[in-house]
C-alpha cells in the first residue's frame, strides 16, 4: 500500500514571543488521544515540556503551545492507559545524583501534576549516575510500569501495585544491556519488554497480568540504540520495529518468526508504528526521520510486511522522531517537530480511501 505524499508545509510567521522551540522527541509517542477524542502532542524543549491540543475533536484548530517546566529532566517518555490518563517519566540530574520522576496528566487540556521521584534502585551516587533512560507503559489496570538499565547492565523496572501506591525496585537481571529499553501493555493486560544488548536483544514476558516478569527467548538481531518501536498487531501479539544499524533501514519483527527488513533510509530516531483502518482493511502505518531529515511514511495489511512496503518522503526536514495518531473521525495524522521548533500536523483527506495526505500545516 502506497501512500501519497502531502504537499509542502504551509507556512505562518512565528510568533515573537513565547515558550523556547521544541527540540526533537527520542520517542514516537507523543501525539495521544484522550478520552474526549482530542489529540496532544507533547515534545522536550529547554527546561521543559511543550503541549499542544486540538480545540476540537478532529482538528483541524489547536491550542499551544503550552509550556510546562522540567527541570533537568531528560528523554523525556510518555505512556498512556484506557482511562485516558498520560503518564510522564523521564530521567533528572541534580549535580552528582540521577533520580527517576513520573507526572500524570489526568485530562484532556488540564495542567500536569507536580513531579514525584521513583528515586534511583541505587543508594550511592556514583552507581546511580550509571542508570539509564527509562521506558514506561500502562496495563489495562492503569498501572504504571517503568524500567531502565541498571549499573551492571541489567535491568530495573518499578511499578504501580493494585492500590495505587507504587512497589521497590525489581531487580529482572539480563546482562550486557544497552540502553533504550521497549515496554509494550497488550489490551488482555499483560506486559512486554525487549532490550537490546551485546549481540542480542533480551525480552521478558508476563504469563497473567500483574504477574512477574520472566525471561523469554532472546532475539538474536541488535537494532540500533534507542531505535526500538513495539506495537501490538494482533492479541497479545507484539510486532517492533527498529533501525537496522548493519542493513541500513527498518526491521520488522515478531517474536519466534523471521526477522522482516522493510528498507527505507532512517536516520537516529526511533519509528512510529500504528494500527488503523484503511479502505476497510487492518492496516499498520509506519513513519520514520530519514536520513536526509525529511519524514517518511508507508503502511501494509497488518503482519502483511513481507509483501513489501513503500516509503514515501512527506514535507520538511524534522527534528527527532515522527509521531502518528488516529484522530476522532478515524483519519490518520501524522506529527513532527519542525526545524523551526513548532508542530506540523499532516492528515489524511477524508475522501480518499488509501492513505493520502492533506497539506502540512504548521501550529
Amino acid at each position: 500500500m502506497r501512500p501519497r505524499s502531502a504537499r509542502r508545509t504551509e507556512r505562518t510567521p512565528p510568533s515573537p514571543s513565547g515558550p523556547p522551540p521544541a527540540t526533537g522527541p527520542g520517542t514516537s509517542r507523543w501525539l495521544l488521544r484522550g478520552k474526549d477524542d482530542r489529540l496532544t502532542a507533547y515534545a522536550p524543549t529547554e527546561g521543559g515540556l511543550l503541549r499542544w491540543t486540538e480545540t476540537a475533536p478532529g482538528g483541524p484548530g489547536w491550542t499551544g503551545p503550552q509550556f510546562f517546566p522540567a527541570p533537568g529532566i531528560e528523554h523525556l517518555v510518555l505512556a498512556q492507559g484506557p482511562d485516558g490518563y498520560v503518564h510522564f517519566v523521564g530521567r533528572r540530574r541534580k549535580g552528582d545524583t540521577v533520580d527517576l520522576v513520573h507526572a500524570i496528566q489526568y485530562q484532556t487540556g488540564r495542567p500536569l501534576t507536580a513531579w514525584h521521584s521513583l528515586g534511583n534502585p541505587y543508594k550511592t551516587a556514583e552507581r546511580g549516575l550509571k542508570v539509564g533512560v527509562s521506558a514506561a507503559t500502562v496495563n489495562a489496570a492503569g498501572s504504571v510500569h517503568v524500567f531502565v538499565r541498571n549499573a551492571g547492565r541489567g535491568i530495573q523496572m518499578r511499578r504501580q501495585a493494585a492500590n495505587g501506591k507504587w512497589e521497590g525496585w525489581k531487580d529482572l537481571k539480563g546482562s550486557k544491556a544497552h540502553d533504550g529499553p521497549t515496554a509494550v501493555a497488550m489490551a488482555s493486560g499483560t506486559v512486554e519488554l525487549l532490550v537490546p544488548a551485546e549481540g542480542r536483544t533480551l525480552r521478558w514476558t508476563q504469563e497473567k497480568p500483574g504477574g512477574d516478569l520472566a525471561p523469554a527467548e532472546d532475539v538474536p538481531l541488535v537494532p540500533a540504540v534507542r531505535t526500538v518501536t513495539g506495537l501490538e498487531t494482533a492479541d497479545d501479539r507484539v510486532t517492533y520495529y527498529w533501525n537496522d544499524a548493519e542493513a541500513k533501514g527498518i526491521t520488522a519483527l515478531r517474536p519466534g518468526e523471521e526477522p522482516v527488513p522493510l528498507a527505507g533510509t532512517p536516520g537516529d530516531s526511533p519509528p512510529a508504528a500504528l494500527r488503523a483502518v484503511i479502505g476497510g482493511h487492518d492496516c499498520t502505518v509506519l513513519a520514520h526521520r530519514g536520513g536526509d531529515g525529511r519524514p517518511v511514511l508507508a503502511a501494509c495489511v497488518t503482519h502483511a510486511e513481507g509483501d513489501g512496503v513503500w516509503w514515501t518522503a512527506t514535507g520538511e526536514e524534522c527534528l527527532g522522531a515522527p509521531a502518528l495518531a488516529v484522530d476522532a473521525t478515524g483519519r490518520v495524522v501524522l506529527a513532527v517537530i519542525g526545524r523551526d521548533g513548532a508542530l506540523h500536523v499532516a492528515r489524511q483527506k477524508p475522501e480518499e480511501d488509501g492513505l493520502a495526505l492533506a497539506a502540512w500545516t504548521r501550529v
